[in-house]
């Protein structure tokens, strides 16, 4: 890949060059027997806050571990999730951590996860994975932070509550899906199915999905991302709506600059420095040659009431 190797397109090639530049690094000169130094750590996307928050706790553990990070990120029309793994295994990496990815969507292709695999790369998933990738997997619990967010807007008096998830294939999304129903006998509320709706994960389009939720009179709306929570807010203002005066927003991840948003956003955190550090330490015992247990690793998120979120207004 990097020393010229046939088979890799000149415009992939020089993404990860890019990439290395941007983050400092010496372009590998050639490749060596053993395995370099080097980690890939694939993100989805960085317009989100959680994914730069996560690529800071791992690529400064992995430094502590004297590895260097390769970040690799996914944009639109751009390098693919499978053809920065294409590239990463020309490259002889030590291992590979996917904070996000693929690997959470249950339609989406898998090939790429096996090929490592297959290859016996140390890897780590960050985030719920469909069932059949044996790899070690960090993940918040999202039943728990539906619960959270659930019993928060009920003790609120809110009856008519409504979810904003992301896509139907995301394992994510589909947890939180059956904990919010879960939540819903439990306290006696109810969950219709036209109180769920479904939406890209970006501002926009909590926007749009809580637009059709406001049509239906919900007064609370749990969403499965900040960036989406902050989309309801601004479709609330638009319909002529206060937040939370008259709608409850509550949000997922507690990303950077939640607390200066108007109003501060009620969220449920993710332990993002905890998660980070579990994951390298997991990828560094597998690269050291120890057994790790494939399974996941569930951490318990926590509810950050702020200013979002209030008392239902008697109808």
């Amino acid at each position: 890949m990097l020393n010229g190797k046939p088979g890799v397109s000149d415009a992939t090639r020089q993404s990860v060059l890019s990439a290395l530049d941007v983050l400092g690094y010496e372009r590998p000169t050639q490749l060596r027997g053993e395995r370099a130094r080097l980690v890939g750590l694939v993100l989805p996307e960085l317009q989100n806050p959680i994914f730069p928050a996560f690529a800071e706790v791992i690529g400064g553990a992995l430094a502590q571990q004297g590895l260097t990070p390769v970040l690799c990120t996914q944009t639109k029309g751009g390098v693919s999730e499978a053809d920065y793994v294409e590239l990463l295994l020309q490259q002889q990496v030590s291992g590979v951590v996917f904070a996000g990815g693929l690997f959470a969507q249950a339609d989406a292709p898998h090939d790429h996860y096996r090929l490592l695999a297959e290859r016996n790369i140390p890897v780590v998933l960050i985030n719920a994975s469909i069932t059949d990738l044996d790899f070690p997997c960090i993940a918040c619990d999202d039943a728990v932070a539906v619960e959270q967010s659930w019993r928060h807007l009920v003790s609120l008096g809110h009856e008519r509550i409504g979810l904003v998830l992301g896509p139907s294939d995301h394992i994510p999304s589909r947890r939180k899906l059956a904990a919010a129903r879960e939540a819903a006998q439990a306290l006696h509320s109810e969950l219709p199915e036209e109180f769920v709706e479904r939406a890209i994960f970006s501002l926009e389009g909590g926007q749009a999905a809580t637009s059709r939720l406001l049509e239906r009179g919900v007064t609370g709306i749990i969403c499965a991302s900040d960036p989406l929570a902050l989309g309801a807010i601004r479709a609330a203002r638009r319909r002529g709506h206060h937040v939370p005066r008259d709608i409850s927003v509550v949000g997922y991840d507690d990303s950077a600059f939640m607390t200066c948003t108007e109003p501060p956003l009620t969220t449920v955190r993710q332990p993002i420095e905890a998660m980070g550090r579990a994951a390298v330490d997991l990828l560094c015992a597998q690269i050291q040659g120890t057994e790790v247990p494939h399974g996941e690793l569930l951490f318990e998120p926590e509810l950050v009431v702020r200013g979002s979120t209030a008392q239902a207004s008697a109808k």
